[in-house]
Formats: C-alpha cells, sequence, structure tokens
C-alpha cells in the first residue's frame, strides 16, 4: 500500500479506496483563514452546534490584516467570538501565514486535516493527508468530524540524486508543474518518494506540498523519517513522531521520475504557475519588485538563505524588496540572530508575517512593471495590478536578483549558507487564545450578511448565456482577490457587484437583467484558491447551472455545495451555446436520480444536445434540497 492510501485507510468512515468513489474519512484537525474564514464561521453558525468534534480547531488571521476600515476588524472579532464559543483555537493577527503555523505548532504524522484554504496540503510534508476544501465543508467537518471526497488516485514522483547548491524546493516543484501541468493532478494526490527525499528538509517538502495545489491535486504527501523528527524536535514537538512510509511493493495509479542532480534554477513566467522555464532563458530581465515569503517560502531556512545572500549587499536603486516571514517565532529568531539586521541595512521592507502581496493585500506592483515573487500564483491581476508581469522563483533567485536589478544566477561562493542552524523554534503562544466558553455572544458588524442559499431543484430551467470564457479561469477571476474586496468576503451582495470584473465588466450586469442565467467555460474551470465565494456569488446571482470541459476539484464542490450544476460538455459542444439565445435545460430531476445525461434544448433554433452530469449519491442530495446547508436544515442535520 502507498502511503496516502495508509493514512486515508486509517481514517475511512464510508465507502471503499477505489479511485473516482466517494468516500468518508475522519477528519483530526481543521483550519480557516479569515479571508474565507467568515463565512465558514456563518455556515458553522446556521448549523447550531456545540463544541467542534475534531480535536484541533484553529482559525488563523494572516490575509485581512489591511485595517483602512472597520470591516476588517469587525470580521476578526466575530471570528474570535465564534472561536471562543465552539472550542477553536484563534491565531491573533501578526502571528503569521495559517499553513506555516500549522506546521510549527499541530501537524502530526499519520493524521488528517481540511482548511478552507488550497494550500493546506502544505502539512502533508508531515505525513498527513491535508486537503483544502470550500468553508462549508470546512464547517461541516468541524461540525461532525467527518470529510466526503471522491477517492483520489496516486502519482508517484520518484526523487534521485542530490539537487546542486544553487537549485532549492522550489525549483523541484516548478519542474513538477511543468511535466504535469496546472491539472495534471486533479483528482490525485501526489506522493513523493526515493532517495532523493532524505536530502530534503521537512520545510523544503512543505514547498513542494504547498504548490501540489498548483497541480489541481487533492493533497501532496511525504514519508515521515529522520528529517521529519528534526524539525519536531526543533519546534519541541519530539513525542509527536511516528515513523510513516510506503509499503516496498507499493502500487501508484502514474509513474514521474526526477533526477535532483540535472535540475537548475527555474521560474514560472506570467501568468500561469506551470509556465515554467529555466532561469537562464529570460536570465537579465530587468525588475521592478521583489517579494519574498507566502506560504511557500517563509520558513525560517529560507528566510536565513535569503539573508546569507543579501548581507553586506545593497538592493538595487531601482528594485522595492520586501520580505515577510512565515510567523512571529520566525521574525523573532531572525531578529534575535542578526538575520533581520541583515536584510533590514541592505535595503529590505520587512513586512508584517501574513499573506500581504500574494493575495493582492498591499505591495501592488508598478504599472507594466515586472516582481519577482516566491509565491505559489501568478494568475493575471492577482498581485493587484492588471498588467504587471509577475514571475515564480526561489528564494535564492529572489534575493540574488533584488541586488542585481535583473532576473540572475549569478552568485558569488560567499552566499551560500551550507546549512541552516537547527535551533530550537523561540516558541512564541501569546498571539494563540484558547479560551472556551458555549454562553458566549457572537460579535455581528454591519459588514457581515446572511450566507445566501439556493433553490430547490426544479424539473426544467430557461435562461441565456451570461458569460463565455476559455480555459483556466481561476476563482481569482470569478471573485477577485485584491486589498479593495477582500474586506467584503462576509458581504457576497457587495461582491456580487465585481464578479469576473477583470474578464467583463458587463457580466455583473447581464446576470442582473437576465435574473441569472447560464454560464460557459473551458479546460480546468475554477482553478486555484478554495474560495466558496467563487460559487457563492454566482448562487447570489441566480447562476443555476455551469458548463464547462472540466471542472477543478474543489471548485466543482463549491458549485454542488451552492446548489449549482456543473455540466460537462465536449470541445465540439462549446459552440452550441452563444450569448443571443435562450436555453433550456430538460428532465433535470430524472438526470439526477437516475445518472442521465441532461438534455439542453436552444429555443430559439430547436437544437438539442447531452450533457454530462455525474453526481455521489450525497451530491444527488444536495441538488435536490438546492445546497449542502438546506440539506442539513431538512435532513435535521443527518445529511
Amino acid at each position: 500500500m502507498n502511503l496516502a492510501y495508509k493514512v486515508l485507510s486509517s481514517h475511512l468512515l464510508e465507502g471503499n479506496l477505489v479511485k473516482g468513489e466517494q468516500i468518508c474519512i475522519k477528519i483530526d484537525q481543521t483550519l480557516t483563514q479569515d479571508s474565507t474564514g467568515t463565512m465558514a464561521y456563518l455556515q458553522l453558525e446556521a448549523m447550531d452546534v456545540g463544541r467542534v468534534a475534531v480535536d484541533r480547531a484553529v482559525a488563523y488571521i494572516d490575509h485581512n490584516m489591511l485595517q483602512t476600515g472597520f470591516e476588517n476588524m469587525d470580521d476578526h472579532e466575530f471570528i474570535r467570538s465564534v472561536a471562543k464559543k465552539h472550542g477553536i483555537t484563534f491565531s491573533k493577527p501578526g502571528n503569521g501565514v495559517c499553513h506555516q503555523l500549522q506546521l510549527e505548532n499541530f501537524s502530526k504524522p499519520g493524521q488528517t486535516l481540511v482548511g478552507s484554504d488550497s494550500h493546506t496540503p502544505t502539512c502533508g510534508a508531515m505525513g498527513m493527508i491535508a486537503i483544502g476544501a470550500g468553508g462549508l465543508d470546512v464547517a461541516v467537518a468541524m461540525a461532525t468530524g467527518k470529510y466526503y471526497v471522491s477517492c483520489p488516485g496516486v502519482i508517484q514522483v520518484n526523487l534521485t540524486g542530490k539537487k546542486s547548491k544553487w537549485v532549492s524546493a522550489k525549483d523541484i516543484i516548478l519542474k513538477v508543474l511543468e511535466q504535469l501541468s496546472v491539472k495534471g493532478g486533479v483528482n490525485m494526490v501526489v506522493e513523493y518518494t526515493g532517495e532523493g527525499v532524505k536530502s530534503l528538509s521537512l520545510t523544503d517538502r512543505a514547498t513542494i506540498c504547498n504548490m501540489g495545489a498548483e497541480l489541481g491535486a487533492t493533497c501532496s504527501i511525504f514519508a515521515c523519517d529522520e528529517k521529519t523528527k528534526e524539525y519536531l524536535i526543533q519546534q519541541g514537538r519530539e513525542g509527536d513522531y511516528v515513523e510513516l512510509k510506503a509499503d516496498e511493493d507499493a502500487v501508484y495509479d502514474q509513474r514521474l521520475d526526477i533526477d535532483l542532480s540535472t535540475l537548475v534554477p527555474m521560474v514560472a513566467k506570467p501568468h500561469s504557475p506551470d509556465a515554467v522555464v529555466p532561469v537562464k532563458d529570460i536570465e537579465g530581465m530587468k525588475i521592478n519588485q521583489v517579494v519574498i515569503g507566502s506560504c511557500t517560502n517563509s520558513s525560517f531556512a529560507d528566510m536565513m538563505r535569503a539573508a546569507k545572500i543579501l548581507k553586506g549587499k545593497k538592493v538595487s536603486d531601482h528594485v522595492s524588496l520586501v520580505i515577510a516571514p512565515g510567523s512571529s517565532s520566525i521574525l523573532a529568531m531572525l531578529s534575535n540572530n542578526g538575520a533581520l539586521a541583515d536584510m533590514v541595512h541592505a535595503g529590505a521592507r520587512i513586512l508584517e508575517c501574513g499573506c500581504g502581496p500574494c493575495i493582492g493585500m498591499g505591495q501592488a506592483p508598478l504599472s507594466k512593471g515586472i516582481s519577482l515573487r516566491t509565491i505559489n500564483r501568478n494568475f493575471k491581476g492577482r498581485s493587484g495590478t492588471n498588467d504587471a508581469g509577475v514571475y515564480l522563483v526561489s528564494p535564492e533567485i529572489a534575493a540574488l536578483s533584488a541586488i542585481k536589478g535583473y532576473l540572475s544566477e549569478e552568485f558569488e561562493d560567499d552566499m551560500y549558507l551550507d546549512e541552516v542552524p537547527s535551533t530550537p523554534f523561540i516558541k512564541n503562544t501569546n498571539f494563540f487564545i484558547n479560551d472556551y466558553d458555549p454562553n458566549t455572544e457572537v460579535y455581528m458588524g454591519p459588514n457581515i450578511k446572511p450566507v445566501p442559499r439556493g433553490d430547490k431543484l426544479k424539473d426544467s430551467i430557461s435562461g441565456k448565456v451570461v458569460l463565455k470564457v476559455g480555459d483556466n479561469i481561476s476563482t481569482d477571476h470569478i471573485v477577485p482577490s485584491d486589498s479593495k474586496l477582500l474586506p467584503y468576503r462576509s458581504n457576497v451582495p457587495h461582491l456580487a457587484k465585481f464578479s469576473f470584473c477583470k474578464v467583463d465588466d458587463q457580466f455583473y450586469t447581464r446576470a442582473i437583467q437576465n435574473n441569472g442565467g447560464f454560464i460557459v467555460g473551458g479546460d480546468n474551470y475554477g482553478q486555484g484558491s478554495s474560495r466558496e465565494h467563487a460559487a457563492l456569488v454566482p448562487n447570489y446571482l441566480k447562476i443555476k447551472a455551469i458548463f464547462a470541459l472540466s471542472f477543478a476539484r474543489i471548485h466543482r464542490s463549491n458549485l454542488i455545495n451552492n446548489g449549482i450544476l456543473p455540466l460537462v460538455i465536449t470541445k465540439e459542444q462549446y459552440d452550441f451555446f452563444n450569448d443571443n439565445d435562450e436555453y433550456e435545460l430538460l428532465n433535470l430531476l430524472e438526470a439526477v436520480e437516475k445518472d442521465l445525461d441532461v438534455t439542453v434544448v436552444n429555443k430559439t433554433t430547436n437544437k438539442k444536445i447531452q450533457v454530462q452530469l455525474t453526481l455521489s449519491s450525497r451530491e444527488k442530495g444536495m441538488i435536490q434540497y438546492g445546497g449542502l446547508l438546506n440539506a442539513i436544515k431538512e435532513t435535521g442535520g443527518k445529511f
């Protein structure tokens, strides 16, 4: 048995470990962050439950920390009060990025974690099945200790050889993305094996697992070995260590071999994490901004390597370098050992420990500028500047290029940090609150609006196509994530006004004028963030169905959770749809009940096609009731 299935089998509550079959697994831990957490906790409150059913639930504040108005702090206070009421650990703003903090403080080998952030798989570095999901799925997991998912297949990535000194973990995952693409991991777990794994630190593995989300993978996982134990000792948690590994004769669905000794520094070009080339191919490109941090590359080791390169040097005059350590503990350690001073003396700006630039929360690049970032996504406009070019690189390449003023791999020998000191972490617990009082009054600010609900399924639905888009539409396209809109994550009616605004600024108007309708997309529709607002907003706008060649895993689940039909079409059927004609979906009740194709009629031309609707038995109930919250209410919480 492979390691992924070992952990899944030890937590299996329903179903069989057969690829594509729906399974239910026991969840040990959950996490939320404030961008998705407010809605998740509104949904938890709607379920009327008491203390959470998982061993550890954590509510992090790391996204919306730019308090230019009351909205963000109101949401933080709402989350803090809900956490106290339901026995959830609350992480105050400034403590750090949720995935870095979860790894440091709570990750445990062989456990399960589900989080309302697509980069929750970071903790796969600790031998966990750690899955990103929509907020409602996480709320249900907190309430019941259960999570439903399509049983994934497993891709074996076999690492051999040893990387050269200027090749980093970021280059390894960029190489995997180059090979598999942003949709190559959909409904799969990526399991890393081979002799090459032994040379990777725990935080190297975390970087790789983190960006497995960009493959569309359910999660990624590494075995637990001496490197795992070394990290847990560093965190003062040696007692949590358990050795875990796949069987010698483990079976996998697919295999990818990577010889680490052949790798060179890599870069992902705009506007996709899989647009990967060697740095040497575009070396010399002038840059304006460098960002080091995010949940991908903000570990103590990443910071120390960047500081070593910057020590005694000067950031180029035309470059803005910003650095955000991943946690308050890391920031304190950098302060104590002098590395922070090396960064500042070089001309770096030190940001608060949080997500910041990665999600467009400040530090937007120059108009038409070039920004090198150690983050995980470079979708168009995500940085806050629509015409900027964002390139994804390792911390080493980022720091060096900040000094040079252009993309470079011209390292000097004295810049290399041979080994990061494995010193005990300065554990800062003052940012964590663990109070529990079931009588706590939940704080509700004026910006918090009710959760939209869907309608029960009807046998037929009519409407126009209000938007037609191409491949790889991300949740950033559907509901933009930037400093102007993030404060309204608890206010769906306001967010709806900006839906698809960077794709078609007339979408909202058309949806309102047509009382909803249909959206048509291409391949990998809904990739990227786990944010369920990309389904909540269409639900609010009365979008009843979305046609696409394929759907990203988390977004498909979020659509079903909101009672929206995810209908799969062929390339030939894509041109059947236009924005002039009226369409009608027929035989829906029977199609859902009996696993039939759905008939779509063009009422203008009277032509018709059959499109695919594939639902598990549980998903059928959600669609019939008009969404998961409705199903829970109708069944008395037994759904």
